[in-house]
């Protein structure tokens, strides 16, 4: 019983991790296309 809720447990953590890494992921990429809009836009208005 005990091992099985540890099976479990690790399961649920790597699968948390996971999504963490796709939400930092996509704010790093959100970023990443703000700052060359950024770029862009700066660049044509002088």
């Amino acid at each position: 019983m005990s091992q099985k809720s540890n099976v479990r447990r690790a399961k649920y953590a790597a699968e948390q991790e996971k999504k963490a890494k796709k939400v930092v992921k996509g704010i790093i990429w959100t970023l990443v296309g703000l700052t060359i809009a950024y770029m862009i836009w700066t660049f044509t208005q002088s």
